[in-house]
């Protein structure tokens, strides 16, 4: 496994500055933000001096780039907004595809028009899974043209919560280009170590062979979240059972501050 963290937890909208930080922090890898290169994250366009810059700071850092951050509300009840959302997707995709970058991250959305990350009462209904898997349809077919991968990330705000509704949506998209990104702490709410630890271990057990990348975010037990190692998820058996189910990506911390970010890569480099 390779060790990586979010760009955006750096400041800075210099690709090199910004990379050379995640190096300095003690990563090898990366999830990029286009907003780390002076751009929004879901841009119109991306100039070709930007990739170019991407790239160059990507190969003085020596910090590969995991994987592109291409996240919009693939369920927002207007759908002008979600073709918005998919159009400016193609954007990132086409810029993941010229800089190699293999994954573009997604997520799968909420009914809430004002938050794509808040809970809406509406999320479990059937039309907004078929919404949002509408709209993976498509952003699946630019995909496929481009040659880089999709990740969803079960979410208990968004459409697809759990493991099990990621596969779901992997088997009615019959696309190899769709992938999991298992983040733990995102996998519950409030739990006890005991029950956190469990719905962690059966979601591995569920996406095996579908996960593209880990993430490392921890969470308390009354619900808020947490830096890696604070909060009551079991890194130590979070990792171990990704390594069983014979997961060699990158798992990827956020969540957390620049001043923390050398802790937490001692703290999960002592695991890999």
């Amino acid at each position: 496994m390779r060790l990586g963290i979010f760009a955006k937890t750096f400041s800075g909208a210099e690709p090199a500055a910004v990379l050379a930080a995640v190096r300095q922090a003690g990563y090898e890898t990366t999830q990029f933000n286009l907003a780390c290169a002076g751009l929004p994250s879901m841009p119109d366009a991306v100039p070709a001096e930007a990739v170019a810059s991407i790239r160059a700071a990507a190969q003085s850092s020596g910090v590969s780039l995991a994987a592109l951050s291409g996240t919009y509300n693939m369920a927002h009840p207007d759908k002008a907004v979600r073709d918005d959302g998919l159009r400016r997707l193609a954007v990132v995709i086409e810029a993941a595809a010229a800089l190699d970058i293999p994954l573009v991250t997604l997520c799968t959305g909420s009914r809430n028009a004002a938050d794509q990350w808040a809970y809406h009462p509406d999320n479990a209904t059937p039309a907004a899974w078929f919404d949002m898997a509408a709209e993976m349809e498509k952003a699946l077919a630019l995909a496929e043209a481009a040659g880089v991968d999709l990740g969803i990330e079960p979410e208990q705000a968004n459409i697809v919560t759990s493991a099990k509704d990621a596969t779901r949506l992997i088997a009615e998209m019959g696309s190899k280009h769709l992938k999991i990104v298992l983040d733990p702490a995102n996998l519950f709410e409030h739990a006890t170590p005991d029950e956190a630890r469990a719905i962690v271990v059966a979601a591995i057990d569920e996406a095996a062979g579908h996960i593209a990348m880990a993430h490392a975010k921890d969470r308390f037990g009354d619900g808020r979240f947490a830096t890696s190692g604070q909060g009551i998820v079991n890194f130590p058996d979070f990792v171990a059972r990704l390594k069983a189910a014979g997961f060699e990506g990158s798992i990827v911390t956020h969540g957390l501050s620049a001043d923390e970010a050398p802790g937490v890569a001692a703290f999960l480099r002592g695991l890999l």
